[in-house]
């Protein structure tokens, strides 16, 4: 099945919702929105039609109807792309509360240019990226938003894992963050399979990578019991870890 994309709400300011889609062939349509959460409203919506237990309710706003009715009419533009997936600029942009982050790595590829300086002269190039780390963590820091990351490493630690150990003052620290450190446990059934982050416990970004640790895909799910499990699992071992200051790796 190839979809068609309509368009998207002129007033998104994230372009990540909410958006239309249309089956050419079927003339289905595939609506993206907010999904509602206020017993109130879905109570009202209950009132005049049963909700089946593989449906929800969700909210399109007005902008889009001039949308949905292109949808309709079959009278948009054919050959239209959307944006894609939000970036994670976007994503921490929309978050209110809380955002986290799991690494399960010894090793994140050969090729970063920071690293590659520090093997050959024992210090980290503070460059643009960082600054842009800084800046962006820590300005949802300061709009209340509390970001933490955990790093599960083996020990004796690898030279990246060392490298990240000594640049986390001056990057991730000094952005805001809070880092834990923990030594990989016995039971390999206690961790998660993939690195992670997670945004106010409501949208789960995965991230693959290959057999050189180069990251070559994330993965967005939005499923409540998915996104539940993975947050639950991130506070087990986040209560199990040791805070950067007290961690002195082998």
């Amino acid at each position: 099945m190839s979809l068609d994309f309509v368009g998207m709400d002129p007033d998104s300011q994230h372009d990540n919702c909410p958006a239309v889609c249309v089956d050419p062939e079927t003339r289905d349509g595939y609506f993206v929105g907010k999904v509602v959460t206020d017993p109130g409203i879905i109570a009202e919506v209950a009132d005049h039609v049963s909700i089946g237990a593989d449906e929800a309710v969700f909210r399109m706003p007005a902008s889009m109807w001039p949308t949905i009715a292109d949808a309709a009419a079959d009278t948009y533009e054919k050959g239209l792309k959307g944006p894609g997936q939000a970036t994670f600029a976007e994503f921490l942009a929309d978050t209110e509360r809380s955002a986290v982050h799991l690494e399960l790595r010894d090793f994140y590829g050969p090729e970063d240019p920071a690293f590659v300086t520090w093997k050959e002269t024992g210090r980290h190039p503070d460059d643009e990226r960082d600054e842009r780390w800084r800046e962006l963590i820590g300005s949802a820091v300061a709009r209340g938003v509390r970001v933490r990351r955990l790093r599960v490493v083996s020990e004796p630690v690898t030279e990246y894992v060392r490298w990240e150990y000594e640049i986390t003052d001056a990057v991730n620290v000094a952005a805001g963050e809070e880092v834990r450190w923990l030594p990989r446990p016995e039971n390999p059934g206690l961790l998660p399979a993939s690195d992670f982050w997670i945004f106010d416990n409501r949208a789960l970004r995965l991230h693959s990578y290959d057999s050189e640790g180069v990251r070559i895909g994330d993965e967005m799910i939005r499923e409540t019991v998915v996104v539940a499990e993975h947050a639950a699992a991130f506070e087990r071992l986040w209560d199990l870890a040791i805070p950067h200051g007290k961690y002195h790796p082998e």
